[in-house]
């Protein structure tokens, strides 16, 4: 495990400083000259800012207030803020060590946003420039609770590489063999089935889309079942796998096309989600599925108008070759039924209605049969600031699938578009089911935050504080 954040117990000589307060007595503490005090006592009650540095040569030394009146999530939402701000300074002065001090929690939020920002993508940069900040420290933290905050930045880090992976180094084959091996780096279990066991499961909704491409399509079976597990049943988490979607025979048009490299998120977030929950040993039995292909334009690809039987025995009818998310899915969540899951949860970057519904400041979610699950995700989303927009998920959003020549369609009508995508998935569970649609927050065109740009890692933090709060109320049951 990469350390990201570290504990210290004395200030290291050569660092800048960063001094978190609320109060005037917590300023008093870090014992300021009384002019330097007198300063900045002035500079914070004017509200020119939320940090103030003192430049001591060759040192610099921030103070950072933090609003103790706003609310708990939005205080720490805050700090994450101002320390990929931060983050970007030093780069800027190419300084290479921070250490931080005052409130924990505080710290702790304002080091994650500082490692979150830091994160670079460089691998196929000829003249990469690196980031010169190398180590976050806090000032006597609890090391075993900032190594759960690596293991999760570490795993939102593996999700970003993955989404930011072009098609032509990450194929179907390449994103299982790289879930597979986080999975068993992790301690969990792996195995990906072929083009042929895929056939001889009849997954007609994997092998439709993938008709068009001359690449195999993968199945990714992920397991994390620790000794004394203390669900009877397990989570399975679904992620779509389209490594490139092109819409098939319904080709994108204009720009469109330009990102779809990251259509495999939903993959990459269940993937490494499964991962850091065995790394973190949470003591839930959990399965990640994960179909994969790309959606392509060839002689043999599917078209609009043809007739699919899935892996359940359910018959569909294609009318649009781009909703290809929900096919793959679907196949998915139906071979899901055979472990008798306690819960299903999807993650796919599957609509734009989604993204148009809420943009980048929430995913969307739908359930059915989850009314608890579904306010502890919400309850998650708040605490880690990775919210959660649920949409109503009424069944006659249902009716808009009905198809006369097979039991249903792939496509609605573009009202209500992201619904009715959750619930053609819905009919093919029997278990408690929510569906997140992660499409306008798992990728970013321009630097958001500490987000940055490209693959954000969007979900990972939510998920691993439900997972975690979902292990902690099973065992007071």
């Amino acid at each position: 495990m990469q350390r990201y954040i570290q504990s210290v117990n004395d200030i290291p000589k050569a660092a800048a400083r960063i001094s978190i307060f609320s109060t005037e007595e917590d300023l008093k503490a870090y014992k300021l000259s009384p002019e330097g005090f007198s300063f900045a006592q002035d500079y914070f009650k004017r509200n020119e800012s939320d940090s103030l540095l003192f430049q001591q040569m060759p040192y610099m030394h921030f103070f950072v207030k933090v609003d103790d009146a706003a609310e708990k999530f939005r205080r720490l939402e805050k700090m994450r803020i101002a320390g990929d701000k931060t983050a970007a300074g030093l780069n800027a002065q190419f300084v290479s060590q921070v250490v931080i001090e005052g409130d924990q929690k505080a710290a702790i939020a304002f080091a994650e946003g500082m490692a979150l920002g830091n994160y670079q993508f460089n691998y196929y940069r000829s003249e990469a420039k690196a980031n010169s900040l190398k180590d976050i420290f806090i000032l006597n933290g609890d090391q075993s609770e900032l190594d759960k905050k690596n293991i999760a930045l570490s795993a939102v880090f593996q999700i970003r590489d993955l989404v930011n992976e072009p098609l032509n180094k990450l194929n179907a084959n390449q994103l299982a063999e790289r879930l597979a091996k986080y999975a068993e780096a992790a301690g969990a279990g792996s195995e990906i089935l072929g083009r042929k066991k895929i056939e001889a499961l009849k997954m007609g909704g994997l092998l439709a889309v993938n008709s068009g491409s001359i690449d195999p399509p993968t199945f990714t079976i992920l397991e994390w079942k620790p000794e004394g597990h203390i669900n009877e049943k397990p989570v399975a988490l679904v992620g779509k796998g389209v490594v490139y979607d092109t819409g098939g025979m319904n080709l994108k048009t204009g720009s469109y096309m330009d990102d779809m490299k990251c259509d495999m998120g939903g993959a990459a977030l269940m993937g490494t989600s499964i991962a850091a929950a065995a790394e973190l040993k949470l003591p839930l039995w959990i399965i990640a599925l994960i179909p994969a292909t790309d959606n392509r334009c060839n002689g043999n690809a599917y078209v609009p108008g043809d007739i699919i039987k899935m892996y359940n025995g359910k018959t569909v009818e294609v009318l649009n070759t781009d909703a290809e998310g929900r096919l793959i899915l679907a196949d998915a969540i139906s071979y899901a039924e055979k472990y008798d899951p306690m819960l299903v949860i999807t993650a796919a970057t599957l609509t734009g209605s989604a993204m148009r519904a809420v943009g980048k400041q929430a995913l969307v979610a739908m359930g059915s049969n989850s009314a608890e699950y579904m306010a502890q995700l919400k309850k998650s989303g708040d605490e880690v600031y990775e919210r959660v927009a649920e949409l109503p998920f009424y069944d006659e959003y249902a009716e808009e699938l009905k198809s006369s020549i097979a039991d249903m369609t792939n496509l609605g009508s573009a009202e209500g578009g992201a619904i009715t995508a959750g619930k053609f998935l819905e009919k093919f569970t029997s278990k408690a089911f929510m569906h997140l649609d992660i499409a306008g927050v798992a990728f970013t065109t321009k630097k958001y935050q500490y987000r940055g740009q490209g693959g954000t890692g969007f979900g990972l933090r939510l998920l691993i504080d439900f997972l975690n709060s979902l292990a902690q109320n099973t065992r007071e049951k």
